[in-house]
């Protein structure tokens, strides 16, 4: 008999939702990610519970002992409870009626059997009681050990009720495992062309997901394989992504996956796409490390470093050198006033921001003016 370690059912709060399903005759228990995640050693996110409780009931049973229930998903069984100021989402057990590839229409059930089916993964339909005692109803708990990812039940089947789960599969293989089960592959590879079908803000948020993995490389070079890839970002080039060292930023990665605009195609968000902009351009026109730490600051500077290193010049030290030395431009467009006026004005500048740059952030401020009136007064 397997069973969670004994600290996350400990949880006061938890315990108390337990407690008021239960106080209803009903049942309740852990689901999902924080299962999976509890019995692999990882950290454990969001508590989520299942029950055989229709969900208006889950919501009187959670005002009886003094909780406050908000109806987040109530179409889809789905009740978050609030309790010591934290939400828990319980959601009633379900079975699928009706799915076209995107979306499911659902019934509620009180068999558990019937919910776990419905699951993507045989990892994440793991189910454990209030006393931690684990279920496993479709062999999750062989596959979790063996860090293998394959779908319940027929995986082309799952893929067909909703194509997103193409590139979850890829995701949690990045997250959790190590061996992909070959005729799940088939199915991704076979039903690639459906995920024509999903949103790009759906593909966008499971890339992100994807590439924020310890090592999404493995994953990635598969979904190449299986021409899954390609469907999502076309031109992609994941031997640049192999040179990262394992502590890029996700956005590194995306930059040398591919130096498309990405910002329509997945539907980054205004600073995302920004910044995705710039480490596209400090990569194609190889920027030096001390250009980065010049015009960049925080994660954006240190996910450029790191990118660059995988251009022309590769591995190259000084990084840590280059932003404790880096100072702004001593100088300033009143130093260059009234000489100096609009467009020359702009092109003086740049010429001294590049000089002290490339002089390592040392030179005197006499020079910097001479440099910068020459370039300001050539045509």
């Amino acid at each position: 008999m397997t069973r969670l370690p004994a600290g996350l059912l400990q949880d006061a709060d938890l315990q108390a939702i337990f407690a008021a399903i239960e106080a209803g005759g009903h049942r309740a228990w852990l689901v999902g990610g924080a299962v999976r995640n509890a019995l692999l050693g990882e950290p454990v996110g969001d508590l989520d519970l299942a029950t055989d409780a229709p969900p208006h009931r889950v919501s009187d049973l959670a005002k009886a002992a003094g909780l406050k229930p908000v109806p987040t998903g109530i179409d889809h069984g789905t009740v978050t409870v609030v309790a010591g100021g934290r939400g828990f989402e319980v959601t009633t057990l379900r079975r699928d009626v009706e799915t076209d590839g995107r979306r499911a229409v659902v019934a509620f059930s009180d068999d558990l059997a019937q919910d776990a089916h419905r699951r993507d993964f045989t990892m994440n339909a793991l189910y454990a009681g209030r006393d931690g005692t684990v279920i496993d109803l479709v062999g999750g708990l062989e596959d979790l050990h063996a860090r293998r990812l394959r779908f319940v039940g027929d995986p082309a089947q799952r893929i067909a009720e909703d194509y997103l789960r193409i590139l979850r599969f890829f995701r949690f293989l990045a997250w959790y495992g190590r061996d992909a089960d070959p005729a799940a592959l088939a199915a991704c590879r076979d039903g690639r062309d459906g995920l024509a079908q999903i949103s790009r803000e759906r593909i966008g948020q499971e890339l992100r997901k994807l590439l924020m993995a310890r090592d999404p490389l493995p994953a990635i070079r598969l979904m190449a394989e299986t021409g899954v890839l390609a469907e999502v970002l076309p031109h992609a080039t994941p031997d640049r992504l192999a040179a990262l060292a394992p502590s890029a930023h996700w956005l590194a990665r995306l930059a040398a996956l591919s130096q498309a605009d990405l910002a329509d195609a997945l539907r980054l968000s205004r600073a995302d796409a920004r910044d995705h902009r710039i480490l596209v351009t400090a990569l194609a026109e190889d920027w030096s490390f001390d250009r980065i730490a010049y015009r960049l600051a925080g994660e954006l500077a240190d996910a450029a470093a790191v990118l660059v290193q995988t251009g022309p010049r590769g591995t190259r030290p000084g990084w840590p050198e280059a932003k404790a030395a880096a100072r702004p431009l001593p100088i300033t467009a009143g130093d260059l006033q009234p000489r100096l006026q609009g467009p020359a004005l702009g092109r003086a500048l740049k010429a001294a921001e590049d000089a002290w740059i490339e002089a390592g952030f040392s030179m005197p401020v006499p020079a910097l003016i001479d440099i910068a009136l020459l370039a300001g007064e050539s045509q």
